[in-house]
């Protein structure tokens, strides 16, 4: 009981997170929107990209209460306390953690700046016309896309903020559902998760296995693409093939 607690109290924590009343009373509470100055409505979206001319809205939203992560670190408290840890050895392990993790949060602040970069530079847009000429094969070279995404940056949430954009374009651009190749791009992205230099640092050093990063990336680097091509099939016949079209939310 004691080793599952703190999976217990985290299911709890985001659950309640999860819940739209719960978030917006704690936006309630704080949860203030910042509009970027120079920047906020400055940059036009124009057609083919979109129908009308529209002015791109640049507003930070610092609703930092009811963030998943905020949900997340409370129970991780609950759950310490719940375990016999006393504030200090909280916060000894909350240093530790934070020490050992810096690089990676370093590297996943970067890739959600590079993804707000794209966005509002227009690369994405640019981007996503360009993919367009893929036509029919495109669900599964976005498929691939977010498998890249996350083999670059380690973080499918890196990888959506990165190409989400993109991706909603060039399905407009095509005629495919918007929603079906966001999806593409997360689930394509977990393929890319097993051979990201993060997880394989976590993994040689979870098993004690150091300085054999190499041979897991290459043991594993078959299987990861295997399966973001067998996920990219799937897309494909979301996309085009009756009954699987049937799957698609608001397809």
């Amino acid at each position: 009981m004691l080793a599952w607690l703190p999976w217990i109290i985290l299911t709890v924590f985001v659950f309640l997170w999860g819940l739209q009343s719960v978030k917006a009373l704690l936006n309630g509470i704080w949860g203030p929107n910042i509009p970027i100055e120079g920047l906020h409505r400055m940059v036009l979206k124009v057609p083919p990209v979109v129908a009308t001319e529209t002015p791109e809205a640049a507003v930070f939203a610092f609703n930092i209460l009811s963030m998943t992560g905020t949900g997340i670190l409370f129970a991780a408290i609950v759950a310490g306390l719940a375990m016999g840890f006393g504030p200090l050895a909280l916060l000894r392990e909350y240093g530790s953690t934070i020490h050992a993790v810096r690089l990676s949060l370093l590297t996943i602040a970067a890739m959600l700046g590079l993804g707000y970069l794209t966005r509002y530079s227009g690369l994405d847009a640019t981007m996503g016309l360009a993919f367009a000429h893929t036509g029919v094969l495109y669900p599964l070279f976005g498929t691939l896309l977010g498998w890249l995404g996350v083999a670059l940056t380690g973080s499918d949430t890196a990888s959506n903020v990165l190409f989400g954009g993109l991706q909603r374009i060039t399905a407009e651009q095509i005629g495919l559902s918007p929603v079906l190749m966001a999806s593409a791009n997360s689930s394509g992205g977990v393929m890319g998760k097993m051979i990201d230099a993060q997880s394989i640092v976590v993994a040689s050093t979870a098993t004690n296995w150091f300085g054999h990063e190499g041979e897991i990336l290459r043991y594993v680097f078959f299987h990861s693409i295997a399966l973001a091509v067998l996920v990219g099939l799937l897309v494909t016949a979301q996309a085009y093939l009756w009954p699987f079209t049937e799957l698609v939310v608001g397809g």
